[in-house]
């Protein structure tokens, strides 16, 4: 007979509990000390030795776009510049801040983030690195272990994603200057990627992230995303420049020129999709592949907004992303994701088709579509999943009070946190609000944000 699996590592007995699809009453999980969920008992009751949770818990929210540097320079890009506020504007500004963030800064800013994302209700991030240089040169592969030291510190899981950047716009122009912090020809590509693949275990998986179609010509696309089997993201169609860009070059719009070329299927993450066509939306949801929204920074950076309603008609998946990382908050971007719906269409509750609450729909659909993009086994409390979860704030949640309101009044009822206590990876990492590295870590960050605002020497 084969051996008997070992026993869980620790027991949580829950009042009530969302495993992410369903409520359930008296809850004890079992957890393995890689963190990996092992049993799953409901409507029984606590046992000597278990851990209590007195409050109710739910699955911790995938992040699935992050620029981790990007956090260093919020607030940094609000005035109005010469000819015009626009994305491009913006870009400007984000090029400046990355000449400056050296190998320490990187790894003290990502740090700083993954704590704040961890105390906001994320328990998984795909970081879409593409920064793969310093200021000074160096290798790539230092400032990509420096995020994953920083999400190890933190005690985030982490879907590393480093990102393909060859060209400055279609028909492979050059980089400017500015860009070259970001370039790494192919087998370069290749090989880091292959050496962070090495370094994979329960709380860091690798994918592959192509920059955008204005960034990467077709073959080098093939090859790296030829017989790889995880996640690939690419940002696409995120601007109205971007889409006419690319009619003029290719003859087809961002969506309908990937669905064509290349193997679009359940693998792909698609970035923002805001300026898509019906009829491209048809072929993101046959190919089954996942649209990643940011709302927060789609509105700061004046994209536009996703056609959300149509999407879930065709029953596409999406997650939501803290990208620009102007906010650190799934709860904020989920609200935000329904309110823009609201103002562009008039109508109310547009997320809930199924008459189950908006606030549930909202998170449920996003810890699935956020789940399939880290490639990882999260946004599901069961078997065999990552024990990542949240215990909300008893004050506002009381488990007496049963689950009918409590995603509804966590997505819509106010902006002071209802996450106390988060587990990511069957850790404690905040209790009672507080993360270990809540000391010194934003006197560090406050540091570096303040050579920021000297500007370049």
């Amino acid at each position: 007979m084969p051996p008997e699996p070992p026993g869980p590592d620790k027991v949580l007995s829950v009042p009530l509990l969302f495993d992410g699809d369903n409520w359930h009453r008296g809850v004890r999980i079992g957890i393995s000390r890689n963190g990996e969920i092992t049993t799953f008992e409901a409507d029984t009751d606590a046992q000597p030795g278990d851990q209590r949770v007195r409050r109710v818990v739910i699955p911790g929210m995938p992040n699935l776009h992050s620029h981790a540097f990007q956090r260093a320079m919020a607030g940094f890009a609000e005035i109005r510049e010469a000819g015009g506020g626009s994305f491009w504007g913006w870009r400007q500004v984000m090029y400046r801040v990355a000449s400056q963030i050296s190998l320490e800064a990187m790894e003290v800013v990502a740090t700083h983030l993954y704590v704040e994302l961890l105390k906001a209700g994320y328990t998984s991030v795909c970081e879409f690195h593409y920064l793969h240089r310093d200021g000074s040169g160096g290798t790539p592969g230092a400032m990509s272990e420096a995020l994953v030291r920083a999400a190890d510190s933190a005690g985030i899981g982490l879907t590393l994603l480093p990102v393909l950047y060859q060209h400055g716009g279609f028909g492979t122009r050059p980089l400017d200057p500015t860009q070259q912090q970001f370039h790494l020809d192919t087998p370069e590509y290749l090989e880091l990627r292959s050496d962070l693949a090495q370094r994979c275990g329960p709380q860091l998986t690798v994918g592959t992230a192509i920059h955008s179609l204005r960034a990467v010509a077709q073959p080098a696309m093939e090859m790296v995303i030829d017989g790889w089997q995880g996640p690939i993201h690419i940002h696409v169609a995120e601007q109205p420049r971007e889409v006419q860009e690319c009619l003029d070059f290719t003859g087809q719009r961002p969506v309908e020129w990937l669905a064509s070329r290349l193997p679009l299927d359940q693998r792909w993450v698609l970035v923002h999709a805001t300026h898509v066509t019906q009829d491209e939306l048809g072929m993101v949801a046959e190919a089954g592949a996942t649209v990643g929204l940011c709302p927060s920074t789609e509105a700061n950076l004046g994209d536009g907004l996703f056609p959300l309603g149509a999407w879930l008609q065709l029953g596409g998946g999406f997650g939501v992303g803290s990208d620009s990382n102007v906010s650190r908050c799934p709860v904020e971007e989920l609200r935000w994701l329904e309110y823009g719906q609201r103002l562009h269409t008039g109508q109310r509750n547009l997320a809930d088709g199924a008459g189950q609450g908006t606030g549930r729909q909202l998170w449920r659909r996003s810890l699935a579509g956020g789940a399939r993009a880290c490639g990882r086994a999260v946004g599901m409390l069961g078997p065999g999943g990552r024990a990542d979860l949240l215990v909300l704030d008893p004050q506002r949640f009381d488990p007496a009070d049963g689950p009918d309101q409590v995603l509804e009044r966590l997505v819509f009822s106010g902006n002071n946190s209802a996450v106390v206590d988060v587990m990511a990876g069957g850790h404690w990492t905040v209790q009672a609000g507080r993360h270990l590295l809540d000391g010194d870590l934003p006197g560090a960050f406050r540091s570096f944000q303040s050579e920021l605002l000297k500007g370049p020497r």
